[in-house]
């Protein structure tokens, strides 16, 4: 008698708590206003086709980024090629360019959604 009473007891102090356990967030994405810390990382601008809006930037340490790729957080610097949110900012680069730039996953792709040349 004791258990199945304990055994409510506990059930109805957990209640309140499954829907808090089972949310798993998918599908939910945090846009770049509500983002608390931006992650801010540096490269090297290789390549810009302003065609299709893209830019390949070089010594990207995917560490900073291991929010957006938790298959393989730590892995060293390489030359990724990345959408930008803005295409103004592919005529305030050249190749050989340092940046600062943050990423975000927007629809499936690696975005800069925030840019400073010159850094």
């Amino acid at each position: 008698m004791k258990f199945i009473t304990l055994t409510l007891i506990a059930g109805l102090f957990m209640a309140p708590q499954l829907p808090v356990l089972a949310a798993d967030n998918n599908g939910h994405v945090m846009h770049a206003e509500q983002a608390k810390d931006r992650v801010w990382t540096d490269g090297t601008v290789k390549k810009i086709n302003s065609n299709i809006g893209k830019i390949a930037v070089s010594n990207v340490r995917l560490a900073q980024l291991a929010n957006l790729d938790p298959d393989n957080p730590d892995m060293p610097a390489l030359a990724l090629m990345f959408r930008v949110t803005d295409p103004a900012w592919l005529d305030q680069v050249k190749p050989g360019d340092r940046i600062r730039f943050v990423v975000e996953r927007l629809d499936g792709a690696l975005t800069i959604t925030a840019l400073q040349p010159g850094r």
